[in-house]
């Protein structure tokens, strides 16, 4: 079916989310039937061509100017809470917005929004002594002591986390600066946030990012104060650990130690394996300022995702300084295949194949070996070509094309040799991939790795591209074995 003008117009018109987007400059060039009726009005020419500013939405529109922004240098977004006013009454919404790109540059963004004002109005429940952040917390702090002299609680609060709410959090970050506080400033997005989202559910979801939040409010109270961005993004401000050894220590603890990222949760019934990426920066050490504080801090968090996720980056002047983050945007899955598609190309047997495609997996991927069984059920290692064991038992979990898990367990009954194998090389995640083309059988790639690793879809598709090409090269060759 060819995606016409026509089909297109009659498909996000019949979305109730509101939809809209906007050129590089922010102004809007289109939006459906669902953002006209939300704003009552009859057609979108009333809004083309301007902004947000000039429509006069926004009570404070600095903020959402500043996401778009951000989003307009190649991040996205994810149900950011917000408010809009409508017809003199303030709305409360969640916001997802994307960039455009056309031929490798960013030209505009596209966004939803819905309006969740009477959600909140139901579930908003004096929450009394289940509040980690109560008045009388939060009045130490001579910021939040004259906010609270002017508003509620209610309002400086995330209603769903408890969290300070980003506004106020970040207004908190800049009075520090001007006391010259020093502090450490974190920005965290919680991985995989979105698949548990659609597989799970959102009750799923805003049940995992409560009891992270309070996980975390709970471990820093004494020394920290937590905030939400966004979504699935948290902000931390550390008040004890200041230097690189004194962070690194923190994020080891918050990370392995005291039970709250790389775990194994209970949410709704599901066992769920949650981590996190973290970019970490402190003021007055790497930044003078609350915008170069924050740009950093957003450097060091898009480089930790770009290596893989999982993992935490501490702003090293030598080593980030000079991170473009929409270079990085670009370096994405596209540009992966076409450089694995090059060294594929560039070697003629099966294993040089695979050798010359090693570094890439682990710069990009950090993915420490690469394992491929053969038609003959002989697995074979690219990083320790001296293993070569039998392994005839990996079909009895393999009705896909693919089997990803954070932990051994899933294969320790099925396939027992497999798991010994990869227990004895003190591997605890595994991905596995079928070779072979229209049902053929003809081995597997894995991916075994030492840490409980939660399997991307980004990196789902590498592996799977490269099975693929190693199929058509052994339907091609014959390879025997």
């Amino acid at each position: 079916m060819e995606m016409t003008e026509n089909l297109f117009d009659n498909i996000i018109n019949t979305a109730s989310d509101c939809v809209f987007w906007k050129d590089k400059k922010r102004r809007f060039v289109g939006v459906n039937q669902a953002f006209l009726d939300f704003y009552g009005f009859e057609s979108s020419d009333v809004l083309i061509g301007k902004t947000d500013e000039d429509m006069g939405w926004h009570t404070n529109p600095e903020p959402y100017k500043q996401d778009e922004l951000r989003v307009l240098s190649g991040h996205s977004t994810y149900k950011v809470p917000g408010k809009c006013i409508i017809r003199g009454e303030e709305r409360d919404i969640l916001a997802t917005k994307r960039p455009i790109y056309e031929n490798g540059e960013i030209v505009g963004l596209v966004g939803s929004f819905i309006d969740i004002t009477d959600i909140l109005k139901k579930e908003t429940v004096e929450r009394g002594e289940n509040r980690i952040y109560g008045v009388k917390y939060l009045r130490r702090y001579p910021f939040f002591d004259k906010v609270l002299d002017e508003v509620s609680i209610d309002e400086v609060l995330d209603p769903l986390t408890g969290l300070i709410s980003r506004s106020y959090f970040l207004e908190f970050a800049k009075s520090l600066i001007r006391d010259n506080t020093p502090f450490s400033f974190t920005m965290m997005d919680l991985d995989n946030f979105k698949q548990i989202n659609d597989t799970h559910g959102h009750h799923a979801g805003d049940m995992t990012l409560s009891t992270i939040s309070k996980n975390l409010m709970i471990y820093t109270k004494e020394f920290g104060i937590i905030g939400r961005f966004g979504g699935d993004e948290i902000l931390i401000i550390n008040f004890r650990d200041i230097s690189y050894s004194e962070n690194k220590i923190f994020f080891e603890d918050i990370y392995n130690n005291h039970g709250i990222l790389r775990q194994l949760y209970t949410i709704e019934g599901f066992s769920l394996f949650i981590t996190a990426t973290a970019g970490c920066v402190s003021y007055p050490k790497d930044a003078e300022d609350f915008d170069t504080l924050f740009s950093l801090a957003d450097k060091t968090l898009y480089h930790g995702k770009s290596i893989g996720r999982n993992c935490y980056t501490i702003y090293i002047k030598e080593k980030h300084e000079n991170i473009d983050i929409q270079d990085l945007a670009k370096k994405g899955i596209y540009s992966n295949m076409s450089e694995l598609m090059a060294r594929l190309q560039s070697s003629e047997s099966l294993e040089d194949k695979l050798s010359s495609i090693m570094g890439l997996l682990r710069v990009q991927l950090r993915i420490t070996d690469l394992y491929y069984i053969s038609p003959e059920h002989k697995i074979h290692s690219i990083m320790d070509q001296s293993l070569n064991e039998e392994v005839d038992d990996i079909a009895h979990i393999m009705p896909e094309e693919i089997y990803t898990d954070t932990t051994l367990d899933g294969i320790k009954d099925k396939c027992p040799k497999l798991y010994k194998l990869f227990s004895d090389l003190n591997k605890q995640s595994i991905m596995i991939v079928r070779t072979g083309l229209d049902n053929e059988d003809n081995g597997y790639l894995i991916c075994a790795e030492p840490t409980q690793r939660i399997w991307q879809d980004d990196e789902c598709a590498l592996i799977y591209f490269i099975a693929k090409s190693v199929s058509a090269y052994i339907r091609l060759h014959h390879y025997p074995n």
